[in-house]
């Protein structure tokens, strides 16, 4: 049976630990603990739910990267490269990142299945678009290319 990424993730933690790699293992226990606490706050087990488990890691890495800006913006440039640096961890875990051409044809395929015209149809092509790209492209600038497209049409 193949491993889910929770199993991957405990698994990581668990070679961290044997190779003494101290701020990996941290990471990744934060990691599992994020996964954890919502197993608990919504009572589900997410072992085999790679997709959920790929939600919050795409959650974990974004928190990451927004504090490594606020910490590069005071001036806290060590403090930056650390939040940088776990982020990079975390997106091991993640699939590979979505090209430009992927997602444009992503976008292009979910306008034309919602038969989206307008701004209004916007929460439908993202309901699509979500589960496709989740962990592979930023989904916030990929809404701004909808909206784009939206309001451009």
């Amino acid at each position: 049976m193949a491993k889910g990424l929770k199993d991957a993730l405990q698994d990581a933690v668990k070679d961290a630990m044997r190779g003494g790699d101290r701020e990996r293992r941290t990471v990744l226990r934060s990691a599992t603990a994020a996964i954890k606490q919502r197993e608990v706050d919504q009572r589900v087990d997410l072992t085999g739910n790679d997709a959920a488990v790929i939600e919050i890691l795409s959650k974990l890495v974004k928190q990451r990267r927004e504090s490594a800006a606020v910490y590069r913006d005071a001036g806290e440039e060590a403090r930056a490269k650390a939040e940088e640096h776990e982020a990079l961890i975390l997106s091991e875990f993640l699939p590979a990142a979505a090209d430009e051409a992927e997602i444009d044809a992503l976008i292009e395929e979910a306008l034309t299945a919602t038969g989206a015209a307008t701004i209004k149809d916007m929460g439908r092509v993202m309901a699509q678009l979500k589960p496709k790209l989740q962990g592979r492209a930023d989904l916030s600038a990929v809404s701004a290319r909808v909206k784009q497209r939206l309001g451009a049409s």
